[in-house]
């Protein structure tokens, strides 16, 4: 009944994942690329600027380095879901307003399926379009017509991590993910004219290896080590142009030849110093972007840097001998440097966080909530400075599987 019952609640969960209760959010930097891709980390690591590279804990499902999934508790099964909510003010030339919305975005489950040997799946949003564009243009000699511009879609990231802990201290791990997803235009001139739909589907794998060192350097404390590198990957665009008139009859329809856009490598490294009530983690991340611009682009990229570092405190509990983590307490920061440039100018992200985590009564579910204020861009020509404050939600479910009960 429980597998059914989790099994169940899984199926929803993937059903739901893609739709949005809430739409609102119109970024004029998803319109580049693949659009906006994800830098931060829904699950615990969220409230420490998302930083957890060098973090090897057996609490939490880690997905920053996938070597964090050898340290996997035996016989225990775990599922997280994570919903962000976000408000946004937009501010630039002309430009005064604001939008909110409501997304999920984790689902994850893990557990060890051999002594040295833990497993971790699930599925994200790895880049988000979503934007909107209004433009006056002249057709013909009269007077203008209001040009209007959206996109849609983004890419998804489904993987399956392992994660194997070779000694006492270190571990190394892969994770293999699947990067799906529609990327969609769709264009037309004042109210009574024709539609052009322009729609790209893509499928690739995507492959992330990573290392984990942990031991300690005194008697109360412990050093963590952490590196990972995603491999560079080329990703193929299926395109299809569709034009129809304002009644939606097709007018012309034809698959074009495929495009294709490189995704590239990004190494990480992550540091993690804990007592086991006071830990302090920091990340650094690079992205290697500058080989791949193109010649006549309205926009250039730089390789990005993230830098992120956080500072959390555990409530601990005794039960027969046993400690176990009570009320979680987190700060964070974390500046990004994209790797997008516009108008000669890099935009950057700037942002602090907040984390609480409660566990309930029996110890099993975990309830965490996640607060983060920042800034992405400036103003300026072709610019826009987004203020926004995200909160995170996220549900953290933690089983006892494959034991047999002594009244059994």
């Amino acid at each position: 009944m429980r597998i059914k019952l989790y099994s169940g609640l899984i199926l929803l969960l993937l059903c739901g994942l893609t739709a949005k209760a809430q739409h609102g959010i119109n970024s004029i930097y998803s319109a580049y690329g693949i659009g906006d891709i994800e830098t931060r980390d829904y699950s615990r690591n969220f409230g420490l600027g998302s930083s957890g590279v060098g973090r090897h804990h057996s609490g939490y499902l880690n997905e920053l380095n996938p070597a964090s999934y050898g340290g996997l508790p035996p016989q225990n099964f775990m599922m997280d879901v994570s919903i962000k909510a976000q408000q946004i003010n937009y501010s630039g030339s002309n430009i005064s307003q604001s939008a909110g919305d409501i997304d999920f975005k984790r689902l994850a489950i893990g557990f060890k399926a051999a002594k040295f040997w833990g497993i971790g799946a699930g599925i994200s949003p790895f880049s988000t379009v979503d934007y909107k564009l209004l433009n006056q243009r002249f057709i013909g000699t009269g007077t203008p017509a209001t040009e209007t511009v959206t996109g849609t879609g983004g890419f998804n990231r489904a993987y399956i991590s392992n994660g194997f802990q070779l000694n006492k201290n270190f571990s190394v791990g892969v994770s293999t993910a699947f990067l799906f997803g529609p990327l969609n235009i769709n264009e037309y001139v004042g109210s009574d004219s024709l539609q052009t739909d322009n729609n790209r589907y893509g499928f690739k794998p995507n492959f992330t290896a990573g290392a984990q060192y942990a031991a300690k350097i005194s008697k109360n404390w412990q050093l963590g080590l952490g590196a990972t590198y995603r491999f560079q990957t080329k990703l193929k665009l299926q395109e299809k142009v569709t034009i129809s008139d304002e009644s939606a009859n097709t007018l012309f329809t034809k698959d074009m030849d495929p495009s294709f856009f490189t995704l590239p490598g990004e190494y990480a490294a992550g540091i993690t110093l804990t007592n086991g009530t006071i830990t302090w983690v920091a990340d650094y991340r690079h992205s290697l972007w500058s080989s791949l611009n193109e010649k006549g682009a309205t926009y250039a990229y730089k390789d990005a840097d993230r830098y992120s570092t956080g500072i959390e405190y555990t409530i601990k509990h005794q039960y027969y001998n046993q400690s176990y983590e009570g009320v979680i307490l987190q700060a964070g920061f974390s500046y990004n440097n994209s790797p997008l440039v516009v108008s000669s100018t890099q935009i950057r992200d700037v942002s602090g966080t907040l984390g609480l985590s409660l566990p309930s009564k029996n110890g099993q579910l975990r309830y965490y909530l996640g607060l983060e204020a920042g800034q992405r861009g400036k103003t300026g020509a072709a610019l826009v400075k987004e203020t926004y404050v995200n909160a995170v939600f996220n549900f953290s479910l933690r089983d006892i599987w494959f034991f047999k009960r002594l009244n059994q």
